[in-house]
């Protein structure tokens, strides 16, 4: 499936969630069931500014594609940026950079996030961007 499928599924998928708070439910749901990373990947170089909760993002490139984890202390962070990372792993920079991450506000996400969380948010999908803009000609 590519990328592109990949999101506008998600978009679907998240759309007949038509009750703000269920889809957070949802969200948080994610983020509680979501592995995480080990305690060695949780460092300062790979800790994501600008949120109000602890989150960080472990980026790998290896035989042509991206690869994302990320944890966070909260868990509607943490579930956000799980969903990100779900979706961009196992495709290509140039995939990655066709599809920007502020399509989560077609589906209701960021406007019922406090402005530190859609800070965080943001700040994820611009570690991703850039990640996959470093490796676009490898």
């Amino acid at each position: 499936m590519t990328l592109k499928e990949k999101k506008d599924r998600l978009v679907e998928d998240l759309g007949l969630i038509e009750d703000p708070q269920e889809r957070l439910g949802y969200i948080i749901d994610l983020g509680k069931h979501a592995p995480g990373l080990a305690d060695e990947y949780k460092t300062e170089s790979l800790r994501i500014e600008g949120c109000i909760s602890n989150l960080w993002l472990y980026p790998s490139f290896e035989k042509g594609v991206c690869r994302f984890q990320a944890d966070s202390d909260a868990m509607i962070t943490k579930g956000l940026s799980t969903l990100l990372c779900d979706l961009y792993s196992g495709h290509c920079p140039a995939e990655i950079l066709e599809v920007d991450p502020s399509f989560l506000a077609q589906v209701g996400i960021t406007q019922h996030l406090s402005p530190n969380r859609r800070n965080g948010l943001t700040q994820i999908g611009n570690r991703i961007m850039g990640y996959a803009r470093l490796h676009l000609n490898s």
